[in-house]
């Protein structure tokens, strides 16, 4: 899987190591009960999204109930027949920052919006999760808020920026530096990032 990335976007070869420490640090962080939590500001903020989408619900695979999940649910309620508990799948806990639109704003309105993204880490995290801090620039002021606090909980970050990696590039744990210099030429090399840790994730927990 990450060889056909590297084959269809040779230019990540140089990030290699960092993808490969990404998906792993994700695969432990789930395999010790942690969850994924993900802040990023316009395109960016729609990845965080987009990451979600793929984690918290079938991406390559289907991922049926097992059927002790399936037998489980049942006792727990009967109502929730094989009709209901069929059309369900597997998900990995992902947790958009920017989709908390009261709290965030306001946050920035009464407190300080370059801790938008810091104040809801405070509520959600702690030191099983990860941080996947999306910037461009690396120098996003709200996504370092976010950064420093996770790194203050013992969190794991993992940075996906691009250019020179900016500040972000210094804190993270993992950084993942898209090799261009331009915002949406940056984005265009995330996308195939995330979808191969995402991807790859899915294989490690839902293998059938």
């Amino acid at each position: 899987m990450l060889k056909e990335l590297l084959e269809r976007y040779p230019a990540l070869s140089c990030c290699q190591t960092e993808i490969e420490q990404a998906r792993d640090c994700l695969i432990a962080c789930y395999e010790a009960g942690g969850n994924l939590l993900l802040c990023g500001n316009g395109g960016s903020c729609a990845d965080c999204d987009h990451i979600a989408g793929e984690l918290m619900k079938g991406f390559l695979k289907k991922r049926p109930l097992s059927d002790e999940l399936k037998t489980a649910m049942r006792q727990n309620c009967p109502l929730a027949d094989e009709t209901l508990l069929s059309k369900l799948q597997g998900a990995l806990p992902a947790i958009p920052l920017p989709a908390f639109t009261a709290l965030n704003s306001a946050f920035c309105n009464d407190v300080d919006p370059e801790l938008l993204y810091a104040q809801p880490l405070m509520s959600l995290a702690d030191s099983r999760d990860v941080l996947l801090a999306i910037s461009t620039s690396g120098n996003s002021k709200n996504v370092m808020g976010a950064a420093k606090v996770a790194k203050a909980l013992g969190m794991t970050v993992i940075g996906l920026t691009g250019a020179s990696g900016g500040k972000l590039r210094e804190i993270a744990d993992i950084a993942i530096i898209a090799p261009e210099q331009e915002t949406f030429k940056i984005q265009e090399l995330h996308l195939p990032i995330y979808h191969y840790l995402c991807a790859a994730v899915e294989e490690h927990f839902f293998p059938e």
